[in-house]
């Protein structure tokens, strides 16, 4: 027994995690990203593999993913901005409000139904997979970004959006500041900026909402992060995430984004087909 927990139960969970921290590194590092969008589907199934309750692994996949991605963007930012490909007055201008989007994002984890981050995920990243699908690098909804008022709008939805779904927001302001006529070098470097703030307080705001729910989770969590989920698969998924770029190597990037939205749109369906039954 550790910590009152039985050993062989422990080292399930850890076995689990990380095989999917294996997945999700070869994912990752085929389709050029290591976000929730690849975290929360692998560790759903992890968690239903160990009988976590319906009602909570949702939040659990969310949380635990959001944690796993701090140290990721902290790196990426800091490699980033040491180069000056950081919009720093587009991160200044959306943390603000992308934080107060976090913040509703945990208040919704800890009372809403897990079905509405389900939901979330589903809407978002069917919205993601379709402009992989069938975007084209020319869509512009304008040559440059709205005033105050559309960039806070920007910021808070980008921030909402994360924290439902265990992401970074990097997909999503990716996408918005490409459709604004920003490159995608610097879409990408200052995605990464925003996603600091977003991921720290994400990670705090999961904890404190999983708090009431802590006697039905897996052992060694703290509200809704798993401390194990967290251990084993950001350093595993790291190392795999190389073999997984060898393989991409080999593909246009056209074709790495086809089966990336190919993958999220099946993601999209496995969760949907999951609110239905």
């Amino acid at each position: 027994m550790i910590l009152g927990v039985p050993v062989s139960e422990l080292l399930l969970l850890a076995a689990l995690i990380v095989v999917g921290g294996f997945i999700t590194g070869i994912l990752a590092g085929l389709f050029g990203i290591g976000g929730g969008a690849l975290i929360v589907p692998v560790l759903y199934e992890v968690f239903r593999a160990l009988d976590v309750p319906d009602e909570v692994r949702f939040q659990l996949c969310v949380g635990t993913s959001i944690a796993i991605i701090v140290p990721t963007n902290v790196l990426s930012f800091l490699t980033h901005r040491d180069k000056g490909a950081v919009m720093m007055d587009v991160v200044r201008a959306w943390t603000p409000p992308a934080v107060i989007g976090v913040a509703l994002g945990s208040a919704i984890a800890a009372f809403a139904p897990a079905a509405v981050l389900k939901l979330a995920f589903v809407l978002v990243g069917s919205v993601i997979s379709i402009k992989l699908l069938v975007g084209r690098d020319d869509w512009r909804l304008a040559d440059d970004l709205p005033g105050p008022g559309g960039m806070t709008a920007y910021g808070f939805f980008v921030g909402l959006a994360a924290s439902l779904m265990g992401i970074s927001g990097g997909s999503i302001s990716n996408m918005i500041l490409t459709l604004h006529g920003k490159s995608l070098h610097s879409a990408v470097a200052t995605s990464a900026g925003l996603g600091v703030p977003i991921t720290i307080v994400g990670t705090i705001g999961y904890i404190l909402a999983g708090l009431p729910h802590q006697s039905l989770m897996p052992p060694l969590s703290l509200g809704f992060v798993s401390l194990i989920g967290f251990a084993l698969m950001a350093p595993v998924s790291s190392f795999t995430a190389s073999y997984g770029a060898r393989l991409a190597h080999a593909l246009s990037k056209r074709r790495l984004e086809i089966a990336f939205g190919c993958f999220l749109l099946m993601v999209c369906v496995r969760f949907a087909a999951s609110l239905i039954g």
